[in-house]
């Protein structure tokens, strides 16, 4: 009989340690996290911010977040839902979306710091890869807000959506180290980036191409996949003007209220609220009560 070596003795399961559980879960690459937040020792504790991105089948989550020892926080956050406010009704988890979403964050993180009149941005998108650099504040220069890129688990390919969110945030004022290397229309061979069909992806033009595509080869499906588009009388060659209008006023209104949400519940309301829906825990003296009511009914009934 051949020799077996027992691999896992009870050494081996003596010293074996528990991953984290949301590694366990398959939720965070820790390799990735222990590197963004980080910080260098000489910088005396300030807080080094992540631009995290999530995408949701039908959301995208954007938030500015900070790492402290008690847990992250949340400095701001803006999510593709919130949209609909400035006219995106429709394909919300798309890469012009994506932008609309980055841009959002970028502007209301901006506003929140009063330096949203400083830090402008790229107002007129032409799709070129630009920088947010320094700017004049208050008669002395002003380095802009840096936050550095979370993508999570996402695949980082060349134009993945993820990167349509950096692009909106750089764009509205944030500093986000990156390079264009990942932008769709960046052709590895000449190391040069199309600034046209970067252009086309943020105002949705290879969505209103497919739509154009669609509408002649197959109307049926077209009139199933779009049909959101097709009841709001959205056409193909008005989506350009759709974005470019979201983007007006996104850096309008970072804030805009939702007009049918109607007021906040007070903290009393909320309460109220989910005391109809608790079950109450009945006292000794109930319960006895109770099993007395239950015996005279059995006696009753016999």
């Amino acid at each position: 009989m051949p020799f077996t070596k027992l691999v896992k003795n009870s050494a081996y399961f003596s010293r074996y340690q528990v991953k984290y559980k949301r590694r366990r879960a398959g939720k965070t690459d820790y390799y990735a996290r222990k590197r963004l937040i980080t910080q260098a020792k000489n910088k005396y504790n300030a807080p080094k911010y992540r631009l995290v991105i999530r995408f949701t089948n039908k959301d995208i989550i954007a938030q500015i977040v900070t790492s402290e020892i008690t847990g992250d926080k949340v400095f701001v956050a803006a999510y593709a839902h919130e949209l609909k406010r400035y006219g995106v009704n429709h394909g919300l988890t798309n890469w012009a979306s994506a932008y609309c979403v980055g841009l959002l964050i970028a502007r209301r993180a901006l506003a929140k710091l009063e330096l949203a009149d400083t830090f402008e941005g790229v107002e007129e998108v032409d799709g070129e890869y630009k920088v947010t650099e320094a700017a004049e504040h208050d008669g002395e220069e002003r380095r802009p807000f840096k936050c550095y890129l979370d993508v999570g688990l996402t695949r980082t390919s060349t134009g993945a959506r993820v990167f349509g969110a950096m692009k909106g945030a750089s764009d509205g004022g944030l500093y986000i180290p990156h390079s264009e290397k990942r932008f769709p229309g960046f052709d590895m061979e000449s190391k040069e980036l199309d600034a046209e069909t970067l252009r086309k992806y943020i105002f949705g033009g290879h969505v209103a191409e497919y739509m154009e595509t669609l509408a002649d080869d197959d109307e049926e499906r077209y009139k199933s996949q779009f049909s959101g588009y097709v009841d709001d009388e959205i056409e193909a060659d008005g989506l350009e003007e759709l974005y470019t209008e979201a983007h007006s006023q996104i850096r309008e209104d970072p804030w805009k209220k939702d007009e049918e949400e109607g007021e906040k519940k007070s903290k009393d309301e909320w309460k109220a609220e989910s005391k109809k829906y608790r079950q109450i825990k009945q006292t000794k003296e109930q319960k006895e009560q109770k099993v007395q009511e239950k015996i005279k009914a059995l006696t009753r009934d016999a």
